[in-house]
This record gives structure tokens, sequence and C-alpha cells, in this order.
């Protein structure tokens, strides 16, 4: 199967949008071979998606369809936006099948379609919850009861199938739905109902829609969602980012999946219309969350509370939120934003947030989901098959299936590489096709090779970590030293005239960081968290038995040694630290206060050292106390 010239595989599609500065590489040109992403893409195809579509099944989501189509009598299951989640299975399916080709995901995919089509309302309205006893209640509750946002993922579900497939059975019917909305919303002196939506999603849809189509009635939909927020027709919460317009915003507030999926729309009506107003509310906005509202993990949400963002430095870690989605909304708008700038800096935090973020929501087989991702727990935080509230688990699997289209991006007649993965891809450059095949074993070793397979003059970029010291990234071009720029943070340019079978090698340093967090964070005071290379560590009591975690004391200047593991959770490199253990003195045995005394130091006692594993990788053992932050000496 294919799609059109122009759209195949691309998951963004900026390649025409006039004011950015990266254009997209089709994830159909990128092929992973590599021990890490791989195997997980490959679980996500084999085990993940069939799973999803057999909960599907049993928790009544396709039969909600089928019953708006009138071919099943039963009552509506499950809660009033459960469709959304049928949808974001479908662009899971679509980018798969874009990929790989699988035929019996292929028939799921078709059927699903068919239920879908079949439920559509005469006037293109399809939502299966006010389908028949609810059909007069239609659009009178935009705040709480989320049609726009399963609108918009039926229409990125019918982009990404389009794209992937290049059939247009499910785009038909979400242009349908699509005229309908436009028609329905937009200034009273128009005739139109006002309005936008309380759960964000319909702004990136509604774009990507008109990229597809060159509908510029979608892109102009999109636009006036966005401009009618903060004018209190949601009832002008800072929980659905209605209390000021967005131009105004400078603090990350409210529900945090919502504030992100909102500024990734933001972002794609800066991408095709150059309002400066937008793109500067957007670097502010960023500019907040990176500095006072981020976990170490990339994580964002830090209140059970409306599921929201808390204030500046209000980071608890047994108690943190961070939902999955929110992570991945994340990933969705550090793209946008690197597209719009080429600044570095957004595909640092792009790869911060996918490996320590997002790839904790899903367990090690595929099966099972984080919905909350705390960074301490004492054992009884476990990762749950499905939800009532399902929106993480086919939100993991779309962005598994789509991230082949996240390693590359082009400016002009440079290549940029923005992730590493052993792999090969071929990428189109100025009328040519550029292949490059990387040699790595990434992120467990900073080695990695890049063997150019075109000719001619051109620019490749390689990103150097922003958490590399200065100094410490090593490049070489054909076995000889590079002597241009290679900063943290930044990308290293080679601009040459190229032969089939030259090579790049980049070498970053894979030291342990022990890192601390601003002051402000009380909780993390006298602690650090370790990091090595793109990976957040944690401890678990699987790896240290017999020892209270909460009384270990490492040493900040190390030493640290790295094992590679390769039958332990599916292949790791682990830590190994000397640590001690302190005791809280004696004196507390039945007490939770007492009048403080001077301290003299805590009696500690060597251990025989502890282990680390990454803290994507926890909670897939026996149950256990797990720590991000140690104490530290």
């Amino acid at each position: 199967m294919a799609g059109s010239a122009r759209h195949l595989g691309v998951v963004v599609d900026t390649s025409r949008s006039p004011y950015v500065r990266l254009r997209p590489v089709s994830l159909a040109r990128v092929r992973l071979s590599d021990d890490f992403w791989r195997p997980r893409r490959r679980i996500n195809r084999e085990a993940t998606l069939p799973a999803q579509y057999a909960r599907l099944e049993q928790t009544g989501r396709l039969d909600n369809f089928r019953r708006a189509a009138g071919k099943i009598d039963a009552p509506f299951s499950g809660v009033y936006f459960n469709d959304s989640d049928v949808y974001k299975w479908l662009e899971a399916a679509s980018w798969t099948l874009c990929t790989d080709r699988d035929p019996d995901l292929e028939r799921m995919v078709e059927a699903a379609i068919d239920e879908i089509e079949a439920a559509q309302r005469p006037d293109g309205y399809l939502n299966t919850y006010f389908a028949l006893e609810r059909a007069s209640e239609r659009w009178t509750d935009l705040t709480h009861k989320h049609e726009l946002y399963c609108a918009g993922h039926l229409i990125q579900a019918a982009v990404s199938h389009h794209r992937a497939t290049g059939g247009d059975h499910l785009l038909r019917v979400a242009r349908r739905f699509a005229d309908h909305i436009c028609d329905t919303f937009g200034p009273e002196e128009e005739g139109k109902r006002p309005g936008t939506d309380g759960h964000e999603e319909i702004e990136m849809a509604l774009v990507e829609l008109y990229r597809d189509t060159g509908d510029r009635r979608y892109l102009d939909q999109a636009r006036y969602f966005l401009d009618v927020r903060g004018r209190g027709l949601l009832g002008g919460r800072e929980y659905h980012q209605d209390h000021r317009p967005f131009r105004e915003m400078d603090r990350m507030v409210g529900h945090a999946v919502r504030a992100v999926y909102l500024n990734a729309g933001a972002a794609d009506l800066y991408a095709e219309t150059g309002d400066p107003t937008l793109l500067a509310a957007l670097e502010r906005l960023w500019h907040d969350m990176t500095t006072r509202r981020m976990y170490v993990s990339g994580g964002i949400g830090s209140r059970y509370e409306d599921e929201a963002f808390g204030e500046d430095y209000e980071l608890p870690n047994d108690r943190a939120y961070a939902e999955t989605c929110a992570a991945i909304g994340s990933v969705m708008w550090n793209w946008r934003m690197l597209s719009i700038s080429g600044d570095a800096r957004y595909a640092d935090i792009l790869e911060h947030v996918l490996f320590n973020a997002v790839l904790p929501g899903l367990s090690l087989d595929g099966q099972s989901y984080f919905y909350q991702n705390p960074l301490s727990d004492g054992g009884s935080h476990r990762r749950s098959p499905w939800f009532g509230v399902a929106c993480c688990p086919p939100n993991v699997a779309r962005l598994l299936a789509s991230l082949p289209g996240y390693f590359y991006g082009v400016c002009e007649d440079e290549i940029r590489v923005h992730l590493y993965a052993e792999g090969d891809a071929e990428i189109p450059l100025e009328g040519r096709t550029v292949g490059l095949r990387q040699r790595t074993r990434y992120p467990w070793d900073g080695s990695i090779e890049i063997e150019v397979a075109g000719e001619g003059e051109f620019g490749l970029a390689l990103r150097v970590p922003a958490w590399c010291q200065d100094g410490s990234a090593r490049i070489e071009v054909n076995g000889e030293t590079f002597h241009g720029e290679a900063v943290s943070g930044d990308y290293a340019r080679i601009r040459r005239p190229w032969r089939p079978g030259d090579r790049v090698r980049l070498t970053l340093p894979m030291t342990v960081r022990p890192v601390e967090s601003h002051p402000y964070v009380a909780e993390n005071a006298g602690r650090v968290a370790l990091m090595r290379g793109p990976l957040l560590y944690c401890l678990e009591q699987a790896d240290n038995p017999g020892l209270d975690l909460r009384d270990v004391v490492v040493p900040i200047d190390g030493p640290f040694s790295a094992e590679y593991r390769p039958d332990s959770l599916g292949g790791i490199v682990a830590l190994r630290t000397p640590a001690e253990v302190a005791r809280p003195d004696e004196g507390w045995e039945g007490r939770l206060y007492r009048e403080a005394r001077p301290r003299t130091g805590e009696p500690r006692r060597p251990t025989a050292g502890v282990t680390a594993v990454p803290y994507y990788a926890w909670a897939n053992r026996e149950p256990g106390r797990m720590l991000v932050w140690l104490r530290a000496r």
C-alpha cells in the first residue's frame, strides 16, 4: 500500500509550511535495526496493538459504533470519550502499516473503519455517546464532554491512515465531520455557534487536515478555536487554559495534557501563519515548563488534583502524577518547536522525555501501562493491562509506531540527525536521495558512526546532546579529527563534498552524572539523581535486597561502574557504586516527633555497593521500593 508522494509516511507534514526551518523525513524512509527501539516497535506491532484491539472489543468501545449504526441493541458502554481510544489505536495501527506489512493488522484496521463509517450521521456528525438518545445534547457541553477532542483524534487517525496506506476511506469520513464542525462553530455574526474545546486536540488535527487536503477552511477553523480561548466560553478556568487569551499566557497551568496539546496546536498554527505573537507565547511557556515545572524524568503535571501543573518547583516524588499522555504531548510540542526553530534544545528535551517519561508508561512486554509515573514508590504502584479511562495505552502505541519519523530533518541542503539508533535512512535532499547508515549501541554506548551513501556537497549536522560537557564530544571524518565546533546542546555541522562510503564518527562521553535539583524543590534537598547518557536511573529493591533504600547514601564523586547485562530487563546497562547506609539515630522508637537536638552526624556503615537500573524499566519485576532521588554525600 502506498500514500501520495507528498504525504507518504510523514507524521507532522511541515514540508510546505512557510514558517519552519526543518522539513520532515518520512518514517517509511527510516529503518531501525537496533537492539533498543526495534524490539519495542516489534512488540508494539505483534503484541500491543492486537491486545489493545481485543480490549476495544471487550470493553464495548467498538460496540458503541455498532450501536450507533443500528447494528446492535445495547446501552452505551463506558465513558463519554471512549471513541477517542479507537481513533488513537487506528492511528497507531496505520503508522505501523506504513513500515511493516501485517495482513492481520490490516484486517483489524479495515473492520474498525467500517464500523466508524456506518455510525456517522447524515450531516457528518460522529460521536457514539450522542448518537441516539442524547442526540439533542450535541455540542451543548463543550467544556466537559470532549466532542471536539474525539473529533480531533478521528481526524488525526484519518490523516495517518491516508498517509500510511494511500486509502481515503477514513479520510472521507473525517472530512465530512470536519466540514460539519466548520459549518457549526464560529462568530455569531456569521450565524454560527461560539465555542471551543474543553480538552484540546482539535487544533492540531485541523491543521494537519489542512496540510493533507489543502482546504484552508480547516486552518481557519483551528485558528478560531485557539483565538476564542480566554473569553470565558469554558468558564474562564486555568484547568481548561481559558483564563486568558493564549497570546498573553506565560505560565504552564491547568490540566497538563490539555496544556501541551494546546501548545502543539499553536505551534502548528505558527508554522502556517507566522504569527509572531504565537511564537513569543510558545517560547515563554516552554521556558516556564522546563525551568520550573518539569521532573528530572521530563514528566510534567505534578498534581493528582485536576491532573495539573503545580506551582513553581512543586515536584513531589512519591505522589507525582506525571501522566504518560502528558509526556507524549511534550514530545509532540517539542517536535514542532524543533521544526520551527531548528534549535537543538528542543531535540534534547524530546529525547529526554522519550526515554525517561514516555517509556516508563509501558511494560517491557508491551502488555501493561502506567497512567501516573512517580519517582519514588514503596512497591504498590504497578502497571495495569487497561484502564477505564484508557487514553495512555493507545497513545504510547501511536508514538512508538511513528517513532522513525522523529530521527531526521532537512534544512535546505543540510541533513539534521536528531536521534541516534542503529539503522538506515534514505533522505530526499534537493532533488536527490542521500543514504545514511547509523552504527551504534546508543543509548548504552556513546560511539555513533554514520556512513554516507551519496555524493556531492551538502551539510550533515549531528546533535551534540546538552548532557555532554562542552569539549567532551569528539568527531572524526574518515578517521581524521573534525576541527569545527561541537558545542553541547547544538548541532555539529559538517559541510564538505561527500563520496559514497565516507564515515563520520561521533563519540559522546558516557560518564555517570549525579544531578541535583533547584534548592526550591525542598523534597530533593541533599539528594542526587543519577544519569548516564540520555537515561535516568533509579534504585529498585530487587537489585538491592536487605537494604532500606531510604537509608542509602551515595557518593557524589563516585566511583561508578557501568555493566551491560543482556539478560536483565530486556538488556540494560546497570550502574554500581559504593554506598553507605545511614539509619536514623537512636531514640525514635515509638515516636514520630521529638524535641530537636544538635546533630552529631548520622551513624553510617559501608555497604557492598548498590545497583541502579534505568528508570524506564522499573516495576517489571517483583514489587518493592523504588527511588530516583538518593541521599548523597
